[in-house]
């Protein structure tokens, strides 16, 4: 072993995940109930730019203020 370590910087808050662990889809628009993401918006969540996933956040509130959340 090199003994060489490798600090990661972390993750920007506003680029993090914003998953809640409640996981349950609302059929009628396709939204989380717990972070309001699409299943696409999560499944592909890692692989997104870090604007993309600041695109999707932004659109996160109003989503959830359709939930009464």
């Amino acid at each position: 072993m090199s003994g060489i370590v490798t600090i990661v910087p972390p993750e920007p808050a506003d680029t993090a995940s914003p998953c809640t662990l409640v996981c349950t889809m609302d059929g009628r628009t396709g939204w989380c109930y717990g972070c309001g993401r699409t299943i696409d918006e999560i499944a592909g969540w890692s692989s997104l730019s870090f604007d993309a996933r600041r695109a999707v956040r932004a659109q996160l509130p109003a989503r959830m203020a359709m939930f009464g959340q």
